[in-house]
């Protein structure tokens, strides 16, 4: 096998990685939202401690994305995907309300168009042949603003505000999922199936997992029926 046939061979191995440890966490998510909305204990306890209960998720989250992003490269590959995996069953609780507040037939809906959606800008991001680079950045910044926005509408409960923060948050995490593809796909040229090369697996799924999650709870809120 020459040199110019092995690139395309690893880079395709680690992106399957990556996106199988996406898929996985995926799976997770959603089983657990499925298993918590069903149980009447955690349910109870949802809306008894509903503040104490979204917010002590939150920080778990963030705790959890931030320590794996920082201490990845001093952790094993099997540490990193259980954080993964952990940080998948935590989203998995607090979307679990999504099964009490929207229609079931809506919520697989929006799932599959989120799907369909992400795919395409997916192959877009593996595919082009321009630069995304200089549109990533840009995109991070517009990221920075929209949190910063949503954060204001917390004080200021504006229906107005939350519509226009999810209609630009779906174009923020759509060419996210574009530039996200494209950078792993350039991490894969170099792929040599070492422990680095398997963390960066791990982090390239989070990335496209937090990308897609996002996708999808954007569209629901804008286009989901509820119950």
């Amino acid at each position: 096998m020459t040199l110019d046939q092995a690139k395309p061979e690893v880079q395709r191995k680690f992106m399957a990685g990556v996106y199988l440890r996406m898929t996985f966490a995926l799976l997770i998510t959603a089983a657990v939202a499925w298993y918590a909305s069903g149980s009447d204990q955690i349910m109870e306890y949802l809306y008894k401690y509903k503040g104490a209960f979204y917010y002590s998720l939150i920080i778990v989250e963030l705790v959890l994305v931030i320590a794996l992003s920082a201490f990845i490269h001093k952790i094993s590959s099997l540490a990193a995907l259980f954080f993964f995996v952990l940080y998948s069953v935590v989203n998995g609780l607090s979307f679990s309300v999504i099964f009490l507040v929207y229609e079931l037939g809506s919520v697989f809906h929006i799932f599959l168009i989120s799907a369909l959606m992400f795919g395409a800008m997916s192959v877009y991001g593996a595919f082009t042949k321009s630069d995304l680079t200089s549109a990533g950045r840009y995109l991070m910044m517009a990221l920075l603003g929209l949190i910063i926005a949503g954060f204001v509408n917390l004080l200021l409960h504006s229906s107005m505000l939350d519509w226009i923060t999810s209609v630009v948050g779906v174009g923020i995490f759509i060419g996210l999922t574009a530039y996200d593809t494209q950078r792993l796909m350039r991490i894969g040229v170099k792929n040599d199936g070492s422990e680095k090369f398997q963390k960066m697996a791990v982090i390239g799924a989070l990335e496209l997992y937090l990308d897609f999650i996002n996708i999808f709870l954007k569209m629901l809120r804008l286009f989901g029926k509820r119950k």
